[in-house]
């Protein structure tokens, strides 16, 4: 697995500002780089440019960066070089969430549970990338900023090499089952993605403050149930067409066909392993999950844990 570099933008005011020319393209016409953008630190972006204000308001190019998109709004892959040229990251408003970041085509922007912000590392590859299609720019491209901070935006470096745009520390995605501006059809999907706002948290989602008395306890009617069997489904949406398995009993239980489960029914919470005797990469769910890639686990669980 190659390393993951990581960037942020907090440190380009002591940088220095980039040329405009170092951008390439002439995408944004004669935009010149807001104040406290310039080269980042690392050579696997030296020429990226933070700008601010819309791509809009800086002229970019039509039917490039963020507008460069296939007919149901997820990036096209066909113009990758040409979509990745710039990306917009905007404060707004899409369905209940307020605020949340929207690119410049005005599609929610997610956060994944599973991927780390200290330090950044993207989890979601394969399979899992193209349900959630990952914001990526150039080197030597730009991203424009809208009501977010900064200070808050940086960039990591992908398995695939590319470079995948941050905020917070979270690396972002889109939601392929997104096709119109404004939908957050990825809210909440395996309890894991979440609309991300300015500052790297989850949007839509009240988080507990230290002392607060919300924590489920015990024996509280609120206190989430565990599962103590499964059943697990090769095919993803618990189709009967495939064949599937159950799991059941206490502690850590190994699945007699490993790597082959797509979607699990459970009545509660229960944790996934990638490798025999719950051991290697984990996940937590709560109850049936259609579609294990959405979470980056599909054909991968070895075994359960259960209590």
């Amino acid at each position: 697995m190659s390393r993951k570099y990581v960037v942020s933008f907090a440190a380009l005011v002591a940088a220095g500002a980039v040329l405009l020319s170092a951008c390439g393209g002439g995408d944004a016409g004669a935009a010149a780089p807001a104040s406290g953008s310039g080269a980042a630190a690392g050579s696997v972006s030296q020429n990226l440019s933070l700008l601010a204000g819309t791509a809009k308001a800086n002229n970019a190019t039509r039917a490039t960066g963020d507008w460069a998109t296939g007919s149901d709004g997820t990036p096209n892959t066909a113009k990758q070089s040409v979509a990745e040229r710039w990306v917009q990251l905007e404060a707004s408003r899409a369905g209940e969430l307020d605020p949340v970041v929207v690119n410049g085509a005005g599609f929610t922007l997610y956060r994944f549970d599973n991927d780390t912000a200290n330090p950044s590392k993207s989890n979601c590859n394969g399979d899992c990338a193209k349900k959630w299609p990952p914001v990526t720019v150039a080197k030597g491209g730009r991203i424009f900023v809208s009501g977010v901070r900064k200070s808050a935006v940086g960039v990591v470096k992908r398995d695939d090499g590319r470079l995948q745009v941050t905020i917070g520390g979270w690396p972002v995605y889109r939601f392929s089952n997104d096709t119109q501006p404004g939908d957050t059809n990825g809210q909440g999907v395996g309890g894991t993605w979440f609309g991300v706002t300015p500052d790297g948290q989850k949007a839509g989602v009240t988080e507990e403050q230290p002392g607060d008395d919300a924590t489920p306890q015990p024996g509280d009617d609120a206190a989430p149930r565990k599962a103590n069997s499964a059943i697990l489904f090769d095919d993803a949406n618990f189709s009967d067409n495939g064949p599937s398995q159950g799991v059941a009993g206490a502690g850590c239980q190994n699945v007699a066909r490993p790597d082959v489960t797509s979607s699990i029914s459970a009545a509660g919470s229960l944790k996934l392993w990638s490798e025999k005797n719950c051991k290697g990469k984990s996940t937590v769910i709560d109850g049936d999950v259609k579609d294990l890639a959405t979470i980056g686990f599909d054909d991968t669980v070895a075994s359960v844990f259960f209590g």
